[in-house]
């Protein structure tokens, strides 16, 4: 186990939000996260999950000059899908920065940080959806269960205030989903609406024959938490009432730790095998102007605790 005792208060990799940690078959660790600049795709990678904050960043793409793809360019995630390596990110367009969709990269080789990367263009929804990617459309995940992939995202909806929700679909390929939208969770806790009502930034934990999402909450300074649902690994994914949230928050700001609006995480193992949350949190809690100008987002590390029930636990 990482002797996260000494890790806590501390910043791993310096303003890198979003962070996502993949582990593939080999042992290999893939970092990647979102810059402040929000203008490309960064990925480090190393035999040691540690080892990740002093690994060399390769620039693997970077954002177009005009039309889509051209600002914005937030929460990259690396997954191995089908022999192939894919990236799935959110972006806006040059001239409307505000139009975030989700888009799709897949690389030309097995080696995820030194070979070429293709676009893909926009992640596809499905023939009859007519709903999907329509609007505000961020921060897709991608998790497995029973041979199945589900693809899980972001989306803003609403007349007047827009509300950001989490829906899941099935896939049907890497680039293209096989179902309608279903709604999975809406902003229902005071804790999820401070600043703007949002959920937001999902991850999947597995554990005990169960499957855990959890999620961000509320503006993205020190209101940012998360939130977290589970369901059994043999119910139907695509039925929300099988789905049980939370009704408190699994992690949120620690004054006395110096931990700021801690969220938008992904799940790892270390080298020993033990489980590990990354997420990115600030350090300060006063921002000055719009959070988003603000590069004061770090990525952070801690063990995963298990209840006595078979819950996660990342407060420590």
């Amino acid at each position: 186990m990482i002797n996260m005792q000494q890790k806590i208060n501390e910043v791993w990799i310096a303003q890198r939000a979003d962070p996502y940690v993949y582990r593939h078959t080999d042992g290999t660790y893939y970092f990647t996260a979102t810059v402040p600049a929000y203008d490309c795709i960064i990925i480090r990678s190393s035999t040691r999950l540690e080892a990740l904050a002093e690994a060399e960043e390769t620039t693997i793409w970077t954002k177009h000059e005009k039309g889509n793809m051209g600002a914005h360019i937030w929460a990259p995630e690396l997954h191995y899908l089908q022999g192939k390596w894919y990236i799935y990110f959110a972006a806006g367009d040059a001239e409307n920065v505000w139009n975030i969709r989700p888009y799709v990269l897949v690389c030309k080789g097995q080696n995820p940080v030194n070979d070429p990367w293709e676009e893909m263009g926009r992640m596809q929804c499905a023939d009859e959806d007519e709903f999907s990617f329509r609007a505000f459309s961020l921060d897709a995940t991608i998790f497995e269960n029973k041979g199945e992939y589900y693809y899980v995202w972001a989306e803003k909806v609403g007349v007047g205030k827009m509300i950001s929700n989490l829906y899941i679909a099935r896939m049907e390929s890497p680039v293209k989903l096989a179902t309608v939208q279903v709604l999975l969770t809406t902003p229902d806790y005071d804790w999820e609406r401070r600043g703007f009502w949002v959920n937001e930034g999902p991850a999947v934990l597995k554990y005990g024959g169960k499957i855990f999402l959890t999620y961000s909450a509320s503006d993205t300074g020190a209101n940012y938490c998360m939130g977290m649902l589970s369901i059994d690994e043999n119910a139907d994914m695509l039925d929300p009432k099988m789905w049980s949230k939370k009704r408190l928050p699994v992690l949120h700001t620690e004054e006395e730790k110096g931990i700021y609006g801690p969220g938008h995480n992904s799940f790892t193992i270390d080298n020993e095998g033990d489980g590990v949350i990354v997420f990115h949190a600030r350090t300060k809690k006063e921002i000055q102007g719009d959070p988003l100008n603000d590069p004061d987002r770090h990525a952070m590390l801690r063990n995963i605790v298990w209840s006595a029930e078979g819950e996660p636990q990342f407060i420590l």
